[in-house]
């Protein structure tokens, strides 16, 4: 896992912009530094190295083809580069790295075929001197960042926008549109970024820029290569007919390939356990190929409300893997919330980044590599939704949407202690347990979806931040609500493709690679295995959906390695109390960045928001989650203050632009 970036702007030398740009990225590659530029050529790629495979300088990057025609800065890992040495049947290899073995692939088969023979993790740039072409490819997922766009006339590529950031002639203008999107959805979605002229690489895609178009500025449009869409409808139409046993064994033998490729490194590896349904497969499958105890790793709460480390601590112990957790206080995260601004790069706001974060710092100082249990959900049909959406809107749909919209504006004139207060006595108990809160929290969620036109835009709303009146004073037209997905035989199947298209990608998956990468630690995926994709894809959906519950095939998968009362519980996710840390012990925070002339200054509409603030404060509605979402763009402005006059402070004279 590593850093990237470079900048290509001919008759410049950019070996030093790019050079200082590159300490921008030493948490992602903190084990070496690499720079490669050919100023006739004016381009620069820089490189920070966390060591994987092949730990010597024969893995240093960029590396240079053997014929001296390509040049190649790459981040990520290809799980199967082993068989694609013995496929490409060459001689004198410089060592035992992916990153070799993937120059050599692109040099001998070309990027395209190279990118479909990979199975594996990536960003990368290859630069062909003698056609004077630049090359950028993501992996099918985006598991591995990459941004890009022009700066200052060059056209410039980085794993984080920090590394954009530091380059001549940066345009840091906001993009309006991609913050009302983030304020609803928590993230920015691909292809947009924060910043109105750099662009994320859409998963699955590649792109070329020659130097006629970079004397002409404008931005290739990305070509892609496999697409989960063209998997899913294929899937859809040509299911398999196997029966329970079938399909079983078929998905052992097919993830069981996929976490034993993962598993490959020349550092200490092991698993991030919650003691749920994805990640216990993961590490028993790890633990069933290992010779030795797994490590995992686990975050707790001292709420019991939110906690699953016991549920993980029971797992670890029937698996025998040598398990480590932390106990999270509401003090500990406030500590941390203060440095998420730091850790994402553009504003990022899934409260799980908290303990996202905390569980990389744990796993480091023991591992280098962690698996995780991320995609099953988008696989299986693990979320509630994915069951929400089919069960709910034919009945929805049977009643007039004024009855509707009459109905929600009565489950919202009713405060949310009320609701709670009925629902105590009516179970009988006065305390103030997860269940009873999250009554009114339902209720109130159930109000904001009832309207809802169609199916799309029951969906949209199940998954957004839905706001009472726009949050920005000056508020874009956005995209109609939903993607333009395919055709798909059920609504089931149509949302999980929805979030293996959106959520996935922009929210699990940054989630993921920025709080991992922030100090130095590898992640990988199984479930995102592509061949794990296609063959769960042809399933019909009754391997996925059954008995009222999702993930029915994984679960049966885990339950050959785990007796069925350790894991069989309703789904929690990585929770945390966000609601009652607000109106507690992140209150000042909050109250320090919610200040009038700051929001208004970033277009933010404070009526708005104050309003939602003091509600919130005396529990009449519930909103934590709109609430967070202008908190972390707040914080994540003042951080980008912070940094531009601390650039500024430590420049003796005016930076010139590109030479």
């Amino acid at each position: 896992m590593c850093g990237i970036v470079g900048a290509w702007r001919e008759g410049c030398d950019l070996s030093g912009p790019v050079a200082r740009a590159r300490q921008h990225l030493r948490h992602r590659g903190p084990d070496d530094l690499g720079l490669w530029s050919d100023s006739s050529a004016g381009i620069a790629l820089g490189h920070t190295r966390l060591a994987i495979l092949e730990l010597s300088q024969a893995g240093h990057q960029p590396m240079s083809s053997a014929c001296g025609r390509f040049h190649m800065v790459y981040n990520g890992e290809i799980y199967n580069h082993g068989e694609l040495r013995e496929r490409l049947r060459l001689s004198g290899w410089r060592g035992r790295s992916d990153s070799e073995t993937l120059l050599a692939a692109c040099s001998a088969w070309g990027l395209e075929r190279t990118l479909k023979e990979c199975v594996g993790m990536f960003a990368l740039a290859l630069f062909d001197s003698i056609e004077r072409k630049l090359y950028l490819a993501r992996d099918r997922f985006g598991e591995k960042p990459l941004y890009y766009g022009y700066a200052g006339g060059a056209f410039v590529f980085a794993s984080e926008l920090d590394a954009l950031r530091a380059l001549p002639g940066f345009d840091a203008t906001i993009d309006r549109t991609a913050l009302s999107l983030f304020l609803r959805l928590s993230y920015v979605p691909a292809p947009r970024s924060i910043h109105r002229h750099i662009r994320k690489l859409p998963m699955g895609t590649h792109l070329a820029l020659t130097a006629r178009t970079l004397a002409s500025g404008i931005l290739p449009d990305p070509q892609v290569y496999w697409s989960a869409a063209e998997v899913s409808l294929a899937g859809d139409r040509d299911s398999l007919e196997l029966s329970d046993t079938e399909a079983l064994e078929h998905l052992e033998h097919t993830l069981g390939t996929a976490v034993r490729g993962q598993m490959i490194a020349d550092v200490p590896l092991g698993a991030f356990l919650s003691g749920g349904i994805d990640s216990s497969t993961i590490a028993s499958l790890m633990q069933a190929n290992s010779a030795r105890p797994v490590r995992t790793f686990s975050i707790g709460f001292d709420s019991l409300d939110y906690d699953e480390s016991r549920h993980a601590r029971e797992v670890a112990r029937h698996l025998g893997t040598d398990h480590t957790e932390l106990t999270a206080r509401a003090e500990d995260l406030l500590a941390l919330v203060e440095r998420m601004p730091q850790v994402y790069d553009e504003p990022f706001a899934d409260s799980s980044q908290l303990p996202t974060c905390l569980l990389a710092a744990l796993a480091r100082p023991y591992v280098t590599v962690a698996l995780s249990g991320d995609g099953g959900d988008e696989l299986f049909g693990g979320y509630n939704r994915h069951r929400q959406v089919q069960e709910i809107w034919p009945r929805l749909a049977g009643v007039p949407r004024s009855v509707r919209k009459g109905l929600a504006r009565v489950l919202l004139a009713v405060p949310a202690q009320v609701w709670n207060g009925l629902a105590a006595a009516y179970q009988g108990t006065t305390d103030g347990s997860r269940r009873i809160r999250m009554l009114s929290e339902k209720l109130q969620r159930i109000a904001e979806v009832i309207p809802s036109a169609d199916e799309a835009e029951l969906y949209f709303n199940l998954v957004n931040a839905p706001w009472p009146s726009p949050p920005l004073i000056e508020e874009p037209r956005l995209e109609p609500a939903g993607a333009a997905l395919p055709l798909l035989s059920t609504s089931a199947h149509r949302m999980m493709l929805a979030d293996a298209l959106g959520y996935l990608p922009d929210d699990i998956l940054v989630k993921v690679d920025r709080a991992t990468m922030a100090v130095g630690l590898e992640s990988r995926m199984p479930l995102l295995d592509h061949r794990v994709f296609e063959y769960v894809w042809r399933l019909p959906l009754r391997m996925k959906l059954r008995e009222g519950r999702g993930k029915w095939l994984l679960r049966q998968l885990l339950y050959r390695h785990v007796p069925r009362e350790l894991v069989d519980r309703p789904k929690m996710g990585f929770a945390v109390p966000l609601a009652e840390w607000l109106r507690g012990p992140f209150r000042p925070w909050a109250e320090e960045l919610l200040r009038r002339p700051d929001l208004e200054h970033l277009g933010l509409d404070p009526h708005a928001i104050r309003r939602l603030w003091m509600e919130h404060l005396a529990g009449r509605r519930h909103w934590q989650y709109q609430l967070w979402n202008v908190l972390m763009f707040r914080a994540w402005a003042a951080e980008q203050d912070r940094s531009v006059a601390s650039r500024a402070a430590a420049l003796l004279e005016p930076q010139p632009a590109w030479r």
